[in-house]
């Protein structure tokens, strides 16, 4: 079973907020909603997001701006909404890296293919390989994960393999230090359209990660339980 694919809606105005994901909901996509840059980026940095909605006109960093920097550090789709229909708005919007244009008003039904056409067109892109924007290496505690082996090497030399699953959690973990994560979004981070939204396999995957990283797994210090939120990758990390 494969999750619908997550979109992000960025715009000020709740009405437009609503409508758009009351339809993309109906469609069967996920959706989560933010209203300025600040927001977005919170939704980002807390969820795997497959393709974003994002407004032209906004208050403080405008849709622009957002979008510059968005493609500057991500490859995630992006199409842009705004009232302005003049064509040097759609051209300054594709130079900045939006993908697809689509000035308001608009219907639900022509929305809604633009995102399953970026989608499509997306997923077919060499670039939509999202391990290009990760370090090659993360180091934390007493461990180094070797992103391109999949490995994970102690200080004193010894080398542990990682299965998919463990690698994929890690990896969201070691991304996300100092964090209360929840098993939601940890199986959207860790598996993205491949999770199943009744798969809690997440805490067989901390059980075993702990029993390769923690010196006492039955009193983790490195990925703690934080009752009624979910899990905390505490060390402190670093990017090379």
């Amino acid at each position: 079973m494969h999750s619908a694919p997550h979109i992000l809606i960025v715009d000020d105005h709740r009405d437009i907020r609503d409508l758009v994901s009351r339809a993309l909901t109906k469609e069967g996509f996920r959706v989560s909603v933010a209203a300025d840059g600040r927001a977005m980026r919170k939704v980002l940095s807390d969820s795997r997001i497959d393709l974003i909605l994002l407004d032209l006109m906004l208050p403080g960093e405008d849709g622009l701006s957002l979008c510059r920097t968005l493609r500057a550090e991500s490859n995630i789709p992006i199409i842009m909404l705004t009232a302005k229909g003049d064509e040097v708005d759609r051209v300054i919007g594709l130079e900045m890296g939006a993908d697809d244009y689509l000035p308001k008003p608009f219907g639900s039904r022509e929305l809604i293919a633009r995102i399953k056409a970026v989608l499509r067109r997306s997923q077919d892109s060499p670039l939509a390989a999202r391990s290009s924007e990760r370090a090659k290496q993360y180091r934390f505690d007493r461990w180094r994960l070797d992103v391109g082996a999949r490995e994970l090497l102690r200080d004193d030399g010894v080398t542990l393999p990682l299965s998919t699953g463990e690698y994929d959690l890690l990896i969201a973990l070691v991304e996300r230090p100092q964090r209360v994560l929840s098993r939601d979004q940890l199986l959207d981070l860790a598996r993205g359209r491949a999770a199943n939204a009744l798969d809690r396999s997440i805490d067989t995957q901390v059980s075993r990660l702990r029993r390769k990283l923690e010196q006492d797994p039955g009193d983790p210090k490195i990925i703690k339980t934080v009752w009624g939120g979910g899990y905390m990758f505490t060390p402190t990390v670093s990017r090379e």
